[in-house]
């Protein structure tokens, strides 16, 4: 009995020193590791990004003192509305289908005129009533619409079915297909060009919108005799500002927001939902300026901002800046370290698994016995 339970105790003490040393291999494996990725961390966590741009500017406008945007140029998928002011066809002009023209014929019983807009029916026709029947009028100019109405209504030996001895017609262009193509909300197409129905597509790309106007009415004046319209945005799509969250454990969070002209720091903030849990208050706005190799830097104080109310560096916005927020050092540390050590982790959980798995099997407990006089036995 004494032999089994010293050697009981034998057994147990060398476990616990392979557990020791087993522990102690894991915290030096651990401690390598931290070590041979202190380069990895010192670029990610604690990256504190300085770049080489300009010190913080005067006169920048702020939320203080906002400034008028220069001219907005037109870009996809920018949405533009055409408005038709004046727009008379090129002498002759032939009738198309769904055209409206005026049709005032005198000579008519008074209790049955003939006067009032009439549109060009499919099939080409116009109806002039019950009484009167349909003309065919599509493709023909004014002049002879005119003279196939009065022919259609005069009474001769040709035309039995007319009813008017000698009636005078006047035949007048109310409203074109065409002009219902050119009216309306168009976006700019990937190639930079929008399309004005049958009059053909005007590149408006990198225009201003008095030039694409200008840009519409010269495509317009090919048909048309001396065109007028009208052009304003109906959608700016083509603007827009990023809110750059930074996180060394699951990359930079971009956010991309509509610019309408307006927005300053704390919008582009507040249209987030606030800061990120893992940020902290050092942001700055990065602002592109060409071919320029040092960018625009802006350090916004995010304390003065919203704390103590100063405006200064609440800057307005411009399209294509970027807010940058910087994460959180204590943060950054935490989960860059995460995302190494987590596939040792796996590797030392497996390991521990299969030493646990591999004992628990070992010896005599493979035949369903053990080591007798352990329990009594």
């Amino acid at each position: 009995m004494k032999i089994n339970v010293f050697a009981s105790i034998k057994k147990n003490g060398r476990q616990d020193r392979i557990r020791r040393r087993s522990c102690i291999c894991a915290v030096i494996l651990t401690a390598a590791v931290v070590f041979s990725v202190s380069g990895c961390v010192s670029r990610t966590a604690f990256f504190d990004p300085k770049p080489a741009g300009t010190p913080i500017f005067r006169d920048v406008p702020s939320e203080a003192a906002k400034s008028s945007l220069p001219y907005y140029f037109l870009e996809p998928p920018d949405i533009i509305n055409v408005e038709a002011i004046h727009l008379a066809p090129k002498a002759p002009y032939n009738l198309r289908i769904f055209d409206v023209v005026v049709i005032d014929v005198i000579g008519t019983p008074p209790d049955d005129p003939i006067s009032g807009p009439f549109s060009v029916e499919p099939g080409g026709e116009v109806k002039l009533g019950s009484a009167y029947g349909s003309v065919k009028v599509e493709g023909l100019s004014l002049e002879e619409a005119e003279q196939a109405v009065t022919r259609h209504l005069t009474v001769s030996d040709d035309n039995k079915a007319g009813s008017l001895a000698n009636p005078v017609v006047s035949v007048k262009l109310m409203r074109m297909t065409d002009m219902q193509q050119i009216a309306g909300n168009h976006m700019i197409g990937p190639d930079g060009y929008i399309t004005l129905g049958s009059y053909g597509r005007v590149f408006v790309n990198g225009l201003t919108v008095d030039e694409c106007r200008e840009a519409i009415e010269f495509q317009l004046s090919k048909q048309l005799d001396h065109p007028q319209v009208a052009v304003d945005v109906f959608s700016y799509n083509s603007k827009a500002y990023f809110v750059i969250f930074q996180s060394s454990a699951i990359g930079e969070q971009v956010l991309k927001f509509p610019y309408t002209g307006n927005e300053n720091v704390m919008d582009a903030i507040a249209n987030t939902n606030g800061l990120a849990p893992n940020s902290s208050k050092r942001m700055w706005i990065a602002r592109p300026v060409g071919n320029s190799n040092k960018p625009v830097i802006l350090p916004v104080d995010w304390v003065d901002v919203t704390a103590y109310g100063k405006p200064d560096t609440n800057y307005q916005l411009l399209p294509g800046d970027r807010v940058f927020v910087v994460e959180d050092r204590f943060t950054a540390l935490d989960g860059t370290l995460a995302r190494v050590l987590a596939p040792f982790e796996r590797i030392l959980g497996f390991s521990t698994l299969a030493a646990s798995t591999a004992t628990r099997f070992y010896g005599k407990v493979l035949t369903g016995g053990g080591e007798r006089g352990m329990y009594g036995y």
